[in-house]
């Protein structure tokens, strides 16, 4: 039994969510418990001007709660932009569970979630992401409608890896004609920073086009299995971010370019599918600019993910999902653009563009 608790007085000094710095005037945070199935999970809802929020669930076995709630605010912001600047008309949100994914997740924990999510009554509407998986999908869809991402059987979408993968692919080809005056990737040293299934798609585009990858995961056996299913070669040198590449491709969580990071990178291109890849968009985002390497912000060109979901709520298939997700090489192409005639970040050029298709909507609403 707990017998000690912060007082009012000194919760409001810690500010927990309000003051969070990743709070960037979110709609709604919802605490998610189930004692018999151990569940803990927060719903993240940013911002629905625009739409519902669409984002998918995280499990993850994050170091603590406060963790947690910096991932799902950060997301959900995310989503928020990457809805946005993709055209469609969805609002920005996100859910983490804590916990191990291999370990703590179970059929009765889905569900319970699932009861969460319908308790929003389409606020939100989730997706696989990190830890879950369209089976998990399915299993929600037992208990609220309110889901994406749904086995192709049942009527979904599938696995919105593949399309995600094919989004930064294009984004890529985009940023490496702004950067190297050529799309073509042949030749190009890549070195991709995970390879879960968006990575290891990623890397069939590129080798499939004669690029030269690296690879890097947590993962020595998924390494050892990509690497030899694709001819790539397995990075073992002491400082990923200063190897000597062409193109730096992280695609698995985010915050990789960081204050002990920014400076060492040695690509000229940083162009992956995490998301939140920046852990501070401002600083460091200036910091690439000066040092002359194109990113492209990460919140469009991995956006093919959520593009393919959407076809679920407006009926369209996959051959539509893909002509739209192949259209992020025009607008990253018009990021870059953006971002020299108005010296931005490419960062604050995507978001500005995103942020005034919001207004706009918001004040439509008002009439």
């Amino acid at each position: 039994m707990i017998t000690e608790f912060t007082t009012a007085k000194d919760l409001h000094k810690i500010d927990p969510v309000f003051g969070q710095a990743s709070f960037d005037n979110h709609e709604q945070i919802v605490f998610c418990h189930d004692k018999d199935t151990g569940l803990k999970a927060i719903i993240g809802v940013h911002n629905t001007v625009l739409g519902p929020a669409l984002g998918g669930t995280r499990m993850w076995k994050y170091e603590n709660e406060w963790e947690a709630l910096n991932d799902v605010l950060r997301l959900s912001r995310g989503m928020t932009y990457k809805s946005a600047i993709s055209g469609l008309n969805l609002g920005g949100g996100k859910a983490v569970i804590i916990g191990d994914a291999k370990t703590d997740k179970t059929p009765e924990l889905i569900q319970a979630f699932g009861r969460y999510i319908h308790s929003l009554s389409g606020k939100y509407i989730t997706a696989e992401d990190v830890g879950t998986t369209t089976p998990d999908m399915d299993l929600i869809r037992d208990i609220t409608p309110y889901v994406t991402g749904i086995s192709e059987s049942r009527g979904g979408s599938g696995n919105p890896s593949p399309v995600t993968a094919y989004g930064v692919y294009m984004g890529m080809k985009a940023a490496a004609k702004y950067k190297f005056g050529s799309d073509n990737l042949g030749g190009k040293r890549i070195l991709i920073q995970g390879t879960g299934h968006v990575g290891e798609t990623l890397v069939k585009h590129l080798t499939d086009e004669g690029a030269i990858i690296t690879i890097s995961d947590i993962s020595q056996s998924r390494m050892e299995e990509v690497a030899k299913k694709y001819g790539a070669t397995i990075y073992e040198g002491e400082d990923l971010y200063n190897a000597d590449v062409d193109i730096y491709a992280p695609c698995a969580l985010g915050a990789t370019i960081n204050d002990d990071t920014v400076y060492r990178i040695q690509a000229k291109v940083v162009a992956g599918a995490a998301n939140n890849q920046l852990a501070n968009e401002k600083i460091h985002g200036q910091i690439l600019r000066e040092r002359g390497i194109a990113y492209a912000p990460d919140f469009l060109i991995n956006a093919g993910g959520i593009i393919n979901v959407y076809g679920e709520i407006v009926n369209y298939g996959k051959e539509e999902a893909l002509k739209r997700t192949e259209n992020i090489y025009n607008t990253t192409l018009e990021i870059f653009d953006l971002a020299d005639a108005k010296n931005l970040t490419t960062t604050q050029a995507a978001m500005a563009i995103a942020e005034k298709r919001i207004d706009d909507r918001k004040k439509e609403n008002a009439k």
